[in-house]
């Protein structure tokens, strides 16, 4: 197939689910021509890790400016300031001309538009399609945006970020309630996020053009090193640490979960560790015993060498790769029951699952006290991984739903 793939920032191995989707559809022969969108010098690194992984690369610099123009322009409407963010002219001029060639036929198979941040692209060029041939359109919704800010919207420790997804839950409500009947298919991550569209819809919709398309992970880059030994009395807490989320766990994590810990095992230590550090998550490492790496240019090291990986997710929507990256590479997870809520994996055998920042507590010095049930489990949850969350497995489900798109678009239904 020839493939048209437009993501609003650039994929690397933070943002796993456009770079593998990328990397594996090529792996398995098609042509894929990426549009992206970067903000700095990091992302044109990125950028030239991206050439080895696809046919080619059109990119296009996103000035901050432009953003913050975008979202105060958006302010006295009604679309989400998420759906506008992104919008840069220039991206939009060379999708069309990429996507229509020298006349107005299609020259793509399929085109593939991620997120929300993306689908002001998507729309435009369907809209230009309407004047002639037209060539199907899938939109990757990631995850349901408003059912993560309806979460958010009480639980987040910033009051910027609780402000905010307030002022944006209802506008995301209904785009996305909108959105859904514009696309051939929408993709989620989830069938939670896809019952989150669901709800929105009234009960005669159409939900078979809504499908869960799970994260998968690289099983060759996150794999067992039993080189590696690992450190006594250490936790790991992964993640993008800008994501209010995030932060939020981190959070959590110190204020209500370790010092339940720390009256029994005074001696543990954790490793928090993510990309740009909020100046709260940043001032967690005032504490000799957390250590806020910031950007690594590795996480495995820390991974492997913990003893347990901790994910006290509050809220959030889609699948949780860090927990699926730790189990990976066999480190036990503890989690909330809301970071595996996308996953099939069985509480107590693949992972432990706990709510309250007792049971939390209790199920890591449990952990940290038996090295037999370490084992046990971190074996468990790299044959949960390998059985449910391949790569190449995923990516032939989405030639899958190119190939339906395709046939459902040619129909004239």
């Amino acid at each position: 197939m020839d493939i048209l793939f437009l993501v609003p920032y650039v994929p690397n191995l933070i943002r796993v689910r456009p770079y593998n989707l990328i990397r594996h559809l090529t792996k398995q022969g098609h042509r894929v021509t990426v549009l992206t969108l970067w903000t700095g010098s990091a992302e044109q690194e990125d950028l030239l890790k991206l050439e080895q992984v696809c046919s080619q690369i059109y990119s296009v610099p996103l000035e901050r400016f432009r953003s913050l123009f975008n979202s105060v322009k958006a302010l006295p409407t009604t679309e989400p300031l998420q759906a506008n963010y992104c919008w840069q002219p220039v991206l939009r001029d060379l999708l069309v001309k990429l996507a229509h060639g020298e006349s107005s036929e299609p020259t793509f198979d399929v085109v593939h538009v991620e997120h929300l941040r993306g689908v002001k692209y998507a729309l435009e060029l369907k809209s230009r399609f309407n004047q002639g041939k037209r060539v199907p359109i899938v939109w990757d919704s990631v995850d349901s945006i408003s059912m993560l800010f309806r979460q958010a919207s009480g639980v987040s420790k910033s009051f910027f970020g609780r402000w905010l997804t307030r002022f944006e839950l209802g506008r995301t409500e209904r785009y996305e309630r909108w959105l859904v009947g514009q696309f051939e298919r929408v993709l989620v991550t989830s069938q939670l996020d896809k019952n989150a569209f669901l709800s929105l819809q009234p009960p005669e919709f159409r939900d078979s053009c809504i499908t869960v398309l799970p994260n998968g992970v690289d099983l060759d880059y996150f794999s067992v090193d039993n080189s590696v030994t690992r450190e006594p009395d250490t936790l790991v807490l992964s993640g993008k640490m800008s994501y209010h989320a995030n932060i939020t766990m981190a959070l959590h994590l110190v204020e209500k979960i370790m010092p339940l810990v720390w009256q029994k095992r005074p001696e543990v230590k954790v490793y928090i560790v993510g990309k740009d550090p909020s100046k709260e998550v940043q001032a967690l490492g005032r504490d000799p015993r957390i250590t806020v790496t910031g950007t690594v240019p590795d996480i495995r090291p820390y991974l492997r060498k913990a003893l347990v990986s901790v994910t006290p997710i509050m809220y959030g929507a889609g699948i949780q790769n860090k927990v699926l990256e730790a189990m990976a590479c066999a480190t036990p997870v503890v989690s909330t029951p809301r970071a595996t809520a996308a996953l099939s994996t069985r509480p107590g055998q693949d992972l432990i699952s706990a709510e309250s920042p007792q049971d939390f507590a209790e199920a890591v010095l449990e952990l940290l006290d038996n090295p037999g049930l370490r084992r046990e489990l971190g074996a468990a949850g790299r044959r949960y991984v390998e059985a449910n969350h391949r790569w190449h497995t995923i990516v032939e489900r989405l030639v899958d739903v190119y190939r339906e798109s395709i046939a459902w678009q040619s129909s004239g239904l």
